[in-house]
């Protein structure tokens, strides 16, 4: 199976995808992130990235200055920066946009286009797209073996438990995490009040070139979420409609 961009895609994500670089940093995983252009095209998706230290990364309208006021400054960097990110992907897909307001912690999109942000280690991600929901998540710090728990129910931990190291474990905990939070998203956008209301609530299995992942509690609800290397982390994503 080869990807938009040509590129042969792993059998199974948590094993053969090569590792993170840990000595990349941001620049790494911008990069990286970046060379997935093609691949999210030719799914319909338009791509936005932006540093938390991107002088354009300010408030573009009154609903934006009272959020970030109201935040701690790491906080606010972060969240001006995916606004940023997000105003920049959806330029790509045609539709310029100032002042992204939000709905409890979601972004509200325009009308027509759903949407994602993700920020880590000052790095932030969005995608845009007319689709009916889509997530993305972008992890650039590692996650600690002993929190699989709250992550990975006891019938997903196999690739995890079966790993040959340490650092293999928690590379796979990362990909299932990362995948978990971009479905999360997709799901919550798209189920509303019937969403899963935890990572735990959601299952996943490895599939080629990512996870597929479904609420357990509506089991005949699947998204493909695709997760690929970013500099010292990964980056995922997934796209409605549900199958």
């Amino acid at each position: 199976m080869r990807d938009a961009a040509g590129r042969g895609e792993p059998d199974h994500v948590p094993g053969a995808v090569t590792r993170p670089d840990p000595a990349a940093g941001r620049a790494g995983a911008e990069h990286a992130v970046l060379l997935l252009r093609p691949a999210l095209r030719a799914q319909g998706l338009s791509l936005g990235l932006a540093r938390v230290d991107d002088p354009r990364a300010r408030p573009a309208g009154p609903g934006e200055w009272a959020s970030a006021a109201a935040m701690p400054p790491a906080r606010r960097r972060d969240f001006l920066a995916g606004r940023c990110a997000a105003r920049r992907a959806l330029a790509e897909a045609g539709h310029p946009a100032a002042e992204i307001p939000r709905s409890g912690r979601r972004p509200l999109f325009p009308g027509g286009f759903a949407g994602s942000i993700s920020h880590s280690g000052g790095l932030a991600v969005a995608l845009a797209a007319r689709v009916p929901a889509l997530g993305c998540d972008l992890e650039l710090r590692g996650l600690p073996l002993e929190s699989a728990h709250i992550v990975l129910g006891p019938d997903e931990r196999g690739p995890v438990d079966d790993a040959p190291d340490r650092a293999a474990a928690e590379y796979r905990l990362l990909c299932a995490f990362s995948a978990k939070e971009a479905a999360y998203k997709a799901f919550g956008a798209l189920l509303g009040e019937q969403a899963p209301a935890t990572l735990l609530a959601l299952a996943t299995r490895p599939v080629p070139g990512g996870f597929r992942a479904r609420p357990r509690s509506l089991p005949d609800h699947v998204i493909d979420v695709r997760v690929r290397p970013a500099g010292p982390g990964v980056f995922s994503w997934a796209v409605a409609p549900v199958v």
